[in-house]
């Protein structure tokens, strides 16, 4: 497996998929970029590089575990970008990755071509995502056989008197089927630190990454599932008013890994902006 090496000599892992222009895509988590597998076959259109975020993976763990905050990630797509000898990249990010690919646009926009936001989430901008917005995706889903249990537990974590996430995870699929349960468990997040320091204190400076943003000249797609109540559809347009030429697209019948539910559309839509 490749690697190469952060600012700070951490060594870092990364995998490659497919044949065609690359695309360096960032997964959530922080999580073993695994779980993307191949976006549902965009690696026959791309040629994909994934890389292990640090401390997950096969990429090393951190001397310093403050580098596991998300602003401090952004150096270590930057070191990636150099050790491929991109001049400038197409970067794709989902879930919390977004948040890295975001306020890397606006560290450097000079060095983006294109930029696809998938499931995205909105801290690095400060646009928030309400209790309100999570149950009126939620009770889209219930008619499935799941969705009283389900709802339950979302309900306590709303109003802070619960924390069964496992309990709530039918809703960020489509379908919670056999595919869906085994795509959950290999990919949850394995280092809990990781997740933890993530978004520490200093990590979102959402007023400045919006301001800098305005000026980002590349074309950006944001993909949102229609029933993902983790990036809801209304917090994604409002994300997609931040950049001067975003287009948003909401996937119908998908949860927060679109390309699971519905890998062609998935495709058609990424690979068409992606050019």
């Amino acid at each position: 497996m490749p690697s190469f090496s952060a600012p700070d000599g951490t060594r870092l892992a990364y995998r490659v998929l497919g044949d065609g222009a690359p695309v360096v895509c960032l997964p959530g988590g922080p999580a073993d970029s695994r779980y993307l597998g191949d976006l549902g076959g965009l690696s026959r259109h791309h040629l994909l590089i994934l890389p292990d975020l640090r401390g997950t993976g096969r990429s090393a763990l951190p001397e310093d575990v403050s580098s596991y905050r998300c602003d401090s990630l952004v150096d270590d797509v930057e070191a990636l970008r150099e050790h491929l000898g991109l001049p400038r990249m197409a970067l794709l990010g989902h879930s919390a990755g977004t948040n890295i690919a975001t306020q890397y646009a606006a560290r450097h926009p000079d060095r983006i071509s294109k930029l696809a936001l998938i499931g995205p989430s909105t801290r690095a901008v400060g646009i928030a995502v309400t209790g309100d917005m999570r149950r009126e995706l939620a009770r889209l889903r219930k008619n499935e056989p799941w969705f009283p249990a389900a709802f339950a537990a979302l309900e306590a974590i709303t109003e802070g008197a619960g924390s069964d996430w496992e309990a709530i995870a039918p809703f960020l699929y489509g379908r919670w089927d056999s595919e869906a349960r085994k795509h959950h468990a290999a990919g949850r997040p394995r280092n809990e630190e990781a997740v933890a320091l993530f978004a520490a204190e200093g990590a979102f400076r959402p007023e400045i990454t919006r301001a800098t943003l305005a000026g980002c000249e590349a074309p950006v797609l944001l993909l949102a599932g229609e029933f993902d109540m983790n990036s809801p559809p209304r917090s994604a347009a409002e994300f997609a008013g931040v950049f001067p030429d975003a287009r948003l697209v909401v996937q119908p019948g998908a949860g927060h890994y679109p390309w699971l539910d519905d890998a062609d559309r998935f495709v058609a839509t990424t690979a068409a902006f992606l050019g």
